[in-house]
């Protein structure tokens, strides 16, 4: 049995953490841009639910997270929701020229 608070289980805030480098080391420029991006943008408001559910993103492919978030391709009903809505918008991307 492993234990809730073990030393083994990374808290919070490592689990953000890691997700924020996940989030900005996806190996393209425009995957980094739009998954990096959201993560800055959106992170600090998310609870265990939103945490969970973009670490479940990360696991994903990033053609296909970039096509839901561009509305090209039809997002699995797992992911549907108020966050694939936000990444939807794409207010969070400042590309430098």
């Amino acid at each position: 049995m492993v234990e809730i608070n073990s030393p083994d289980t990374p808290t919070f805030e490592q689990r953000l953490a890691r997700a924020k480098f996940r989030a900005w080391h996806r190996g393209t420029r425009e995957a980094d841009y739009m998954i990096g991006g959201f993560f800055d943008r959106y992170h600090a408001t998310w609870g265990e639910a939103e945490l969970e559910w973009f670490e479940d993103l990360l696991a994903e492919d990033d053609v296909d997270v970039m096509a839901w978030g561009l509305g090209t391709q039809v997002v699995p009903e797992r992911f549907r929701g108020a966050l694939i809505e936000a990444m939807r918008k794409l207010d969070y991307v400042d590309i430098p020229r």
